[in-house]
């Protein structure tokens, strides 16, 4: 069976649904203020493997990534250049849906924005008002009084007094409890609001994934997941509020992945070491970073350098490589077969992708020992319940992406269409080569390929002719 470690109970546990055959899973998605960072791509490929798997699996999967449209960084970007709020979330928006295609995510059942949910905010504020969780401030802020709800910190494993003593606590004189967070925010001068039974304003963050999560997923469902960094304080709030709010279980399993590191070091905008995703896509094929992240164990650190990528690159080459003589696509899976059986069981493992690409590498090795077509393609199945090896080996060496084109990134920030050789182009460099060959002008052959090879283009001489690959 499928064991999930489950960051609530600190262990690995069996998963059983709370509806046989179904799963409903919540993410938090991105605050839509800049381009996606290596972070997010992290949380994209890492849950979007968690849902093949489910669904390899056999089970349903519904699953929500949320949208925040409305925060204080995006209010103040947008301030910052003198556009619409909803303008500046759209651009973001589509630029994230690009990142996320360039890498082979595949798009969430649902992908609701804060904005549209705001009254059922307001009536789960109101809710845990009732209950006595909720109270309005003398600077109408509606907060929710942390120490009124029993449990508060399980999830973190911190204590009431542990963060009371805390640096994280921000002083307000206007709360009852420093550790209180908002609810509700009074509108200011300038910025986006909403009518409420407190006056104007708008939602804090936290409350907003407690009311998208149990509007399309229910008041008790099966996995919720996110960054370790969301932990504390956004998820343990998240129980708080819905807890506080419908008196049940909220979510049974909570995964977090873990941090993104850059040589070792924590990713920051203030050490100089933060990489957008089309930064990274600018340098590397999409579909190398998609390995980079999955080869990894979603909840260890990954450590990023172009090393790494450098690493990666040449480990999927190997496994292209071994299908370079297959015409093979993926289908169902024997899981009797012994490789088949072994994945299964790294992925049953808490989703053991490291293993799991171990396993890859294992039956790429028969493949080419054996020369059967019948490993290749269980090699090409079993790769795509992780998303990989989907293209046709000739695609990958000659630096075509299924579904987009290699980018590079502009001095805007947006991709557009690597430009270099044009495959008619370099077939007809081939073409010349094989007749100045032909004529015995060995000279001229050899300076085609190095004018090739100059331009990245790599030719590879066998039997059945010439072939190229970009290098």
């Amino acid at each position: 069976m499928l064991k999930i470690y489950n960051t609530l109970t600190r262990s690995k546990q069996e998963f059983v649904p709370i509806t046989p055959g179904k799963v409903n899973m919540y993410v938090c998605g991105m605050t839509v203020y800049d381009f996606c960072h290596l972070g997010h791509a992290r949380v994209m490929v890492v849950f979007d493997v968690v849902r093949r798997w489910l669904r390899a699996s056999g089970f349903e999967v519904n699953y929500v990534r949320n949208i925040t449209d409305i925060d204080d960084k995006i209010i103040k970007r947008a301030q910052e250049n003198n556009e619409p709020m909803s303008a500046l979330t759209e651009r973001f928006i589509r630029a994230m849906d690009e990142d996320a295609a360039a890498l082979g995510i595949e798009k969430p059942d649902h992908e609701p924005r804060a904005t549209q949910y705001v009254q059922g905010m307001l009536d789960m504020i109101e809710v845990l008002r009732k209950n006595g969780l909720a109270y309005q401030a003398a600077d109408g802020d509606v907060n929710y009084a942390v120490r009124k709800f029993e449990g508060y910190g399980k999830l973190s494993g911190k204590s009431l007094d542990d963060l009371r003593a805390g640096d994280r606590v921000a002083v307000d004189m206007a709360k009852q409890d420093p550790l209180d967070f908002v609810l509700w925010k009074r509108a200011k001068e300038g910025e986006p609001s909403w009518p409420s039974p407190w006056g104007e304003g708008r939602p804090g963050w936290h409350i907003e994934c407690s009311v998208m999560s149990s509007s399309l997923l229910g008041k008790h469902f099966d996995i919720h997941g996110g960054g370790q960094d969301l932990q504390f304080p956004h998820h343990e709030n998240e129980i708080a509020q819905s807890e506080g709010a419908h008196r049940c279980t909220f979510v049974n399993t909570w995964m977090h992945n873990g941090f993104v590191r850059v040589d070792n070091e924590k990713m920051s905008k203030s050490l100089g070491n933060f990489f957008t995703v089309r930064e990274i896509l600018a340098k590397y094929d999409p579909e190398m970073v998609r390995f980079f992240i999955t080869r990894a164990h979603y909840r260890s650190p990954l450590n990023y350098s172009d090393q790494h990528l450098d690493d990666a690159k040449h480990a999927l080459t190997r496994l292209y490589t071994a299908l370079k003589d297959f015409d093979v696509k993926a289908g169902a899976v024997d899981w009797s077969n012994p490789h088949a059986a072994k994945f299964r069981a790294a992925m049953n493992d808490d989703f053991n992708t490291s293993e799991a690409v171990a396993v890859l590498f294992e039956l790429a090795n028969e493949v080419n020992k054996l020369n059967s077509a019948a490993e290749a393609q269980l090699l090409k199945s079993l790769a795509a319940v992780l998303g990989l090896l989907q293209r046709a080996p000739k695609e990958f060496f000659q630096g075509r992406l299924a579904g987009v084109n290699a980018m590079r990134l502009t001095s805007t920030g947006t991709l557009t269409p690597l430009q270099g050789l044009a495959e008619t182009e370099i077939t007809a460099r081939i073409t010349a080569r094989a007749a100045a060959k032909k004529l015995k002008n060995y000279a001229e052959a050899d300076r085609i390929r190095k004018e090739l090879l100059e331009a990245g283009i790599v030719l590879e001489d066998t039997a059945k002719g010439t072939t190229w690959r970009r290098a």
